[in-house]
């Protein structure tokens, strides 16, 4: 499938009949001319110059994508892509005689000039459902405020209330993994939201409702699968097996399309996070990873100019990165100009013109291609069947080659999906089983917020506490008896009458108890007389 650089035979499985020479190691990809006898190839060294697959349905365009897989896989370069369709995942087996279109194969291989052998090759099974394949995500955090407000279709106002929890949780040390815990964060902006805006700007407690609630659509179309620990490592996605071969990685996409803002940003976050992580390579012999966005027109249906923008820059700048991006779609306007002319490697399969804007788009695609004299490029794109396309690649010094009417060579794995069993024995093959499946959650911006309530919720109830004590002392202080004279004031009569008896208390009670014999009454007499005598 590729060649090897020097004279030779090439590997009877991956390459062309015969003895030849090849000056740059690239991928057959087909056989081009008339009779499609001319070698059409994409070489290795401009693998990272991106690329662009377009064709109506049922024109080829899985088929095309699964062969550029192959080979990219067999050269040692790993690959990532998307099964939408749930096909795809037969690469993981070798293709079989037994196959209905073996026959078919066979005279397309003999026509082209290929030694077909059929082959399987590494792979490994991504689903963010975890049904499917490994599970797959990442962290609030790092998805960031952008692609999280375009994964929720937030207005501008709503976007601004969710940078301004990014910047809060950043300041205040509170981590966002996975979806609760920007709940928790707006619910905390909301509870605060005056002291908050002094600081960060006006935050409106209508936006965080209305975030509240996508953030409940987005948990009911499986979402919140997306974000939590353990996150994706990157370098899982671009391993060789022992062979060398650079390991498939195929992410089930058949149920996540069902979601397709879902589907389109987390391609979006993986293509950034490659950006912000991979070191600088220049210009390598071949890819670090070929990357390839099925379904591409997701990405830019409804996109603001800040998120086109931003897919810009990344593709113009990732392949110093080492990192190719092929971008499948069914018409190349589906892909804004500014990202489409910076893909170099094409091929495009049939167009159907039907209506006066089809009749525009495949103006503008054929004048995109370096023409040849042979043919009409514009009826060429009309003209070819399935499994043939229009190829144009770059060659020596990154000039686009001519183009050329191609016959596409058969995949060499099995066309088609493999059935459940024989994908579990795969999975528990993989490099990465058992390492993704068991989820955990650290402590984050949910738990501290959550110990922040409940240690304010505590010193509440203690100042509350302490304040009954408080007033409870202060009414039987009001309510208790108190002497003259200097003596400390008594809680209770009991107690007073017991402690405080005075020597004239004393008198006074032996004296009422004299009057109530003889000799009482005779002395009180005998006073009272001496009294009036006196008088």
């Amino acid at each position: 499938m590729y060649f090897e650089g020097v004279a030779g035979r090439l590997p009877r499985q991956f390459g062309l009949k015969g003895d030849c020479v090849a000056i740059e190691p690239g991928i057959f990809v087909g056989g081009g001319d008339e009779a499609y006898g001319t070698p059409q190839e994409l070489l290795l060294g401009y693998g990272n110059r991106h690329g662009l697959i377009a064709g109506a349905t049922g024109t080829g365009k899985t088929v095309t994508l699964q062969i550029l897989a192959e080979g990219f896989s067999a050269a040692g370069v790993p690959v990532f892509l998307s099964d939408v369709k749930g096909d795809l995942s037969g690469i993981g087996m070798a293709g079989s005689a037994d196959h209905k279109l073996h026959d078919a194969f066979m005279a397309r291989a003999q026509t082209i000039g290929l030694d077909l052998e059929y082959s399987n090759f590494p792979v490994t099974f991504w689903d963010l459902f975890g049904k499917k394949g490994h599970p797959v995500r990442t962290t609030v955090a790092e998805m960031g405020p952008l692609l999280i407000s375009r994964l929720l279709e937030l207005t501008d106002a709503q976007e601004g209330v969710i940078n301004v929890a990014f910047r809060l949780a950043d300041d205040e040390s509170l981590p966002m993994y996975d979806l609760k815990d920007l709940r928790a964060m707006l619910t905390f902006i909301a509870e605060n939201a005056s002291e908050i805006s002094t600081t960060y700007g006006l935050v409106s407690t209508r936006s965080i409702g209305a975030i509240q609630r996508r953030l409940l659509v987005l948990e009911n179309q499986g979402g919140d699968n997306l974000f939590g620990e353990p996150a994706l490592d990157l370098a899982d996605m671009m391993q060789v097996d022992v062979e060398g071969r650079g390991r498939i990685n195929i992410l089930a996409a058949d149920q996540l399309m069902g979601a397709p803002r879902l589907y389109s940003t987390f391609l979006l976050w993986l293509l950034s996070e490659l950006f912000e992580e991979l070191p600088e390579v220049g210009n390598p012999d071949k890819p670090k990873l070929v990357f390839f966005f099925d379904e591409a027109h997701l990405l830019f249906d409804g996109a603001p100019k800040a998120l086109v923008d931003k897919v810009e820059q990344v593709v113009r700048l990732i392949r110093s990165k080492g990192v190719g991006v092929f971008f499948v779609t069914q018409k190349p306007a589906d892909v804004p100009d500014d990202v489409l002319a910076q893909l170099g490697n094409r091929v495009q399969h049939a167009l159907r013109v039907f209506t006066p804007r089809d009749q525009r788009d495949l103006k503008l695609a054929a004048q995109t291609y370096r023409g040849n004299p042979r043919f009409s490029t514009e009826e060429a794109i009309t003209q070819v069947g399935t499994g043939e396309a229009v190829t144009s690649f770059l060659e020596q010094k990154g000039i686009p080659g001519v183009v050329e009417r191609t016959l596409i060579r058969p995949p060499s794995s099995q066309l088609g999906p493999i059935d459940a069993e024989t994908r579990a024995t795969l999975m528990a093959a993989s490099p990465v089983a058992g390492k993704y499946e068991a989820r955990f959650d650290r402590d984050s911006a949910y738990e501290r917020l959550l110990a922040r309530a409940e240690a304010a919720a505590k010193e509440v109830a203690e100042a509350e506490a302490a304040e009954a004590r408080a007033e409870s002392q202060q009414r039987e202080f009001n309510s208790a008896r108190r002497y003259d004279g200097g003596r400390v004031a008594q809680s209770t009569k009991r107690k007073s009458s017991r402690s405080s008896d005075s020597v004239g208390e004393a008198f006074a009670k032996s004296f009422a108890r004299q009057l109530g014999t003889k000799s009482g009454q005779a002395l009180v007499r005998g006073i009272l007389g001496s009294f009036f005598k006196s008088r």
